[in-house]
């Protein structure tokens, strides 16, 4: 037992305060050795635990020799059960068995046989019967020819049986066989049987060596038990427990209770004990004792006078922050055990110096958390409010952080008085709480900020940008407030002159309260007591200021606190800067941005379109979409997205939108619109290379010159007069079709290289859509995720468009509620276009001879038509532009030539040719009799044009409608 004394020289009970005080115990002390009295042996421990150790042994012995005694009988009755099983079985397999059962006295024949196997085998009994249990042999002869007694019906059926039965015999253990013939029929049944006084008997022959060997052990570990026992009486010196109970509560008492550390170490430079201050101190782990003084995180030099036994007194040793004075001394003098003892003193001074260390040390930790929680996004708001929230309970009970409005939108801050305002009611808005009171500083001159601010009356105005506090119900102006600052409160003073204000007792009402006296009586009667006033200040830049605040925490706000105040503002103000000059880079991006896409959708009646277009998270993409009405009523959708993000990208989208608004004038196929724009980013990647102009790698040309400028597109042109619709993509994801019944489908459309890579053409697809249906064009934004796949994202795209009668608008609702992730990390454009058909009525066909004298029968009928749709007003030019188109058809063309109104937004004519020949307009001399057509029909018509088909040509004219009977422009 590791108790720091061994009974050898002085003990706990004869030191001071053991024997003489008004606590010592009376009569003989604990700590002196006695002589074993055999009266009292029992009341001592070594006794008892002799007593117990002699009743648990006995115990055990007994419980051995019943346990052997009957592991002894059931081998024995086991062993039985065998030898009865195995000679039954023998004298039934026996050759001449069944020839005797079934000869005329089978008795005669089987008993002697019977008798020589009981005998040779040591069983009680064997005995052969009929099936039917009449015996044929017996040991008593008498028995012969009597039914035997027990039971036998499973044997009769085959099957062996054993079992314990009283017989003739007595109580037996025996085993019945059938005896079976050649055919397996039972022809007779053996039994043969031990009796239980046999068994009992082989048993009982075991018992005096069992008894012997257990009061051998007995004897034995009675032995021993005292050989232990005389060795604990010679450890406890004699003591009974409740002596030694007193011995080791008055241990404790004065080794856990006093106020100076306590380590003994053993002579193996283990610690044997620590005290609970020298625990302390050291902040020793639980499992501290047994361990190596080495292992346990002591001072190197505070281990070494440890571990060396060397003698000290108050020598100087450091634990963690304190500084010890610790006196050692070694336990082997005078015959006492090999270690050592120490003790440890921490003293009032270096306490007190420790107290200062562990503020510095506190304080030191609070700015380097400040940085690692201040600033974690690029967001003003969040920023500020994340400074506000940081200092609430670790220095301020309630934080504000006001702001200028033009840092909140990402502009330069104002500047000195330029961002004063003068309040239109003469009120003062007061800035949150109690926003300032008399500084601690000598008031200021006449030339100082404070007296400019006096004179000209001023008010500084900033918005309530961040709030926190200990409690939500504080009387201080309300987040999002605009407030004006007279030229008393501090927050105008710091904004002004850039200066920490401290008002340490709000309560003297110093001049602060003069910006909104009641609004001041209620912050003091809440409780807010003093605060600290600092202007976020970033690269010479005030940007707003941060109101530091006390109310439960009774300790006003010092000299000392305003550095730390100014730290945790300092680096604050830093991020907010950063985040306001992102916000304004951001902001100037995005505008750029919306200024290249469309603002409003065209007029047209050929598609009912609904689009959202939705940019990334974080920096500006290159995604873009057009709606451009065509000639014959048509229109063009088309979506395309330039790869990366950035300034460069934008600017690269805007390129691209502009040349596809060009091509589109010259009504190309789709096919060729992407050729021509393939060739564009392949110029742009040539002319601008690596290294581009934005400089920040953003669509993968520019900045670092990694990789080229890309970009997918995917353009069609719907005709409401046919219903068909062609389209091609460069690389873009496929348009889903949703027909009118809600089905769903992603149109195989030949899938060509994204913009930029040339080489292999582009192909177009041509298909008719349903009146009603929905054309679906989208970039991949919508549907690609970091963890989520295209396969995945067009399915569910699939479910959110398979409901049948929605709007365009509710489409695009719907697809955004299923798909739109939570933080886009790329632009979405989506384009949902409910097909329409041009009513039979409001168009017209006529095939025209190549004879000029057919052209006159055209105009009577083109007239007759227009007085059908009640455009009369527009005869006259009609007929004179189809003269002229049709009549240079005639004489330029072969072939058939086909005319067609179409009454749509416009009145449009169009004249089908075989030509591939574009005519040119041009002026016609005064000399001249011919090249005036083109020029009239140019003058009568809003706009003309050519465009090519797989059969030749058509030139098309557009003239407006006039207005309807009640003065409208027609529908």
């Amino acid at each position: 037992m590791r108790t720091g004394w061994s009974g050898r020289g002085p003990g706990p009970g004869s030191g001071p305060g053991s024997g003489g005080g008004p606590g010592a115990p009376t009569g003989r002390g604990y700590g002196q050795r006695s002589r074993w009295h055999p009266g009292r042996g029992v009341r001592t421990v070594a006794g008892q635990v002799f007593v117990l150790q002699v009743g648990v042994v006995l115990l055990l012995v007994v419980a051995a020799v019943v346990a052997l005694v009957l592991q002894s009988r059931y081998d024995s009755e086991r062993e039985a059960r065998n030898r009865s099983m195995a000679v039954a079985e023998s004298f039934a397999n026996a050759p001449g068995m069944v020839s005797a059962l079934r000869g005329r006295d089978p008795s005669a024949v089987l008993q002697p046989l019977a008798e020589r196997a009981r005998k040779g085998s040591g069983v009680d009994f064997v005995v052969a019967m009929t099936p039917q249990g009449i015996r044929y042999t017996h040991p008593n002869p008498a028995r012969i020819g009597k039914h035997f007694m027990g039971s036998i019906r499973p044997a009769a059926e085959g099957r062996t049986v054993q079992e314990t039965f009283t017989g003739t015999l007595g109580l037996s253990v025996r085993s019945v066989v059938p005896v079976k013939d050649a055919q397996g029929k039972v022809v007779g049944l053996v039994a043969a049987g031990i009796t239980i006084k046999k068994v009992s008997g082989a048993a009982d022959h075991q018992m005096p060596l069992l008894f012997g060997a257990a009061a051998a052990a007995l004897a034995l570990a009675t032995a021993g038990t005292a050989l232990v026992s005389r060795r604990l009486r010679r450890q406890t010196h004699g003591l009974d427990p409740s002596e030694m109970t007193r011995m080791y509560e008055h241990h404790d008492a004065v080794l856990h209770s006093v106020r100076e550390g306590v380590l003994i170490v053993g002579g193996d430079g283990r610690l044997v004990l620590a005290n609970d201050e020298a625990r302390r101190l050291f902040d020793l782990p639980s499992d501290a004792e047994g361990r190596l003084v080495s292992e346990l995180g002591f001072d190197p030099h505070t281990a070494a006078l440890l571990a060396s036994g060397r003698p000290a007194t108050d020598e100087v040793h450091t634990a963690g922050e304190r500084l010890l004075s610790v006196s050692h001394r070694p336990t082997d003098r005078d015959g006492g055990p090999p270690g050592s003892v120490a003790t440890l003193r921490d003293t009032t001074e270096l306490r007190a110096l420790s107290g200062k260390v562990d503020l510095a040390r506190n304080r030191l930790k609070l700015l380097y958390d400040a940085g690692v929680s201040i600033g974690t996004t690029l967001d003003v708001v969040r920023t500020a409010q994340e400074l506000a929230e940081y200092a609430v309970a670790r220095f301020a009970d309630y934080v504000s952080v006001d702001l200028a409005d033009s840092v909140l939108r990402g502009e330069e801050p104002p500047d000195g008085v330029s961002g004063l305002s003068e309040s239109p009611d003469g009120v003062s808005g007061l800035s949150e709480p109690p926003d300032g009171v008399p500084g601690l500083s000598d008031p200021p001159d006449a030339g100082s900020w404070a007296a400019v601010a006096a004179a000209d009356g001023g008010r500084t105005v900033l918005r309530r940008t961040a709030l926190s506090g200990i409690r939500d119900d504080g009387p201080l102006y309300p987040l999002g407030m605009l407030i004006e600052f007279g030229p008393s409160a501090p927050q105008a003073r710091g904004f002004r002159s850039g200066a920490v204000t401290v008002e340490p007792v709000l309560g003297d009402f110093g001049g602060w309260q003069e910006q909104d006296p009641e609004h001041a009586r209620r912050i003091v009667d809440y409780g807010i007591h003093s605060m600290i006033t600092v202007p976020l200040r970033a690269r010479g830049v005030v940007l707003g200021v941060a109101s530091f605040m006390r109310a439960e925490k009774p300790e006003p706000f010092e000299e000392d606190d305003v550095s730390l105040a100014e730290e945790l503002v300092t680096r604050a103000a830093v991020s907010i800067d950063n985040a306001r000059r992102y916000t304004r880079e951001h902001t100037m991006a995005v505008t750029l941005q919306r200024s290249l896409l469309p603002r409003m959708l065209p007029e047209q009646n050929a598609l009912d379109v609904a689009y959202r277009y939705l940019p990334a998270e974080s920096g500006v993409g290159g995604d873009w979409f057009d709606v451009i009405p065509l000639p014959g009523a048509r229109v063009a959708l088309v979506v395309g997205d330039v790869v990366g993000h950035g300034l460069h990208a934008a600017a690269t989208m805007g390129r691209l939108r502009t040349a596809v608004h060009n091509f589109s004038t010259l009504d190309l196929p789709p096919d060729e619109i992407l050729s021509h724009l393939d060739d564009l980013i392949a110029r742009i990647d040539q002319d601008e290379g690596p290294g581009g102009l934005d400089g920040d790698g953003g669509g993968g040309g520019g900045g670092g010159g990694e990789g080229i400028t890309g970009a997918t597109c995917l353009y069609a042109i719907y005709d409401p007069v046919t219903r068909r619709c062609t389209m091609a993509r460069a690389g873009h994801p496929p348009p889903a079709l949703v027909r009118p019944d809600g089905s769903v489908e992603f149109l195989e459309l030949p899938a060509g290289p994204p913009l930029g890579l040339g080489g292999l053409p582009f192909e177009t697809a041509e298909l008719e859509l349903p009146e009603g249906s929905h054309l679906v064009l989208y970039t991949d934004g919508l549907i690609e995720k970091r963890d989520r796949d295209i396969e995945t994202g067009l399915e569910m795209l699939r479910g959110a468009l398979a409901h049948p009668g929605r709007t365009p608008e509710d489409a695009c609702t719907a697809v955004l509620d299923a798909l739109l992730p939570d933080r886009p990390s790329d632009d979405i454009a989506l384009i949902v276009a409910r097909t329409r058909v041009l009513e039979p009525g409001l168009t017209a066909d006529w095939e025209v001879p190549s004879d000029p004298a057919q052209v006159a029968e055209v105009r009577a009928a083109v007239a007759r038509k227009l007085a059908e749709w009640d455009l009369g007003d527009v005869a006259f030019t009609t007929e004179l532009i189809l003269s002229e188109l049709i009549t240079n058809a005639i004489r330029y063309a072969t072939g058939p030539i086909r005319v067609r109104l179409l009454c749509d937004r416009s009145l449009i004519c169009e004249v089908f040719d075989t030509s591939s020949t574009s005519p040119h307009l041009r002026y016609a001399g005064t000399t001249d009799e011919g090249g005036r057509g083109l020029f009239l029909v140019s003058q009568f018509a809003d706009r003309w044009g050519t465009r090519y088909t797989a059969d030749g040509k058509v030139i098309w004219t557009e003239q407006t409608l006039p207005l309807s009977k009640h003065g409208r422009p027609r529908p």
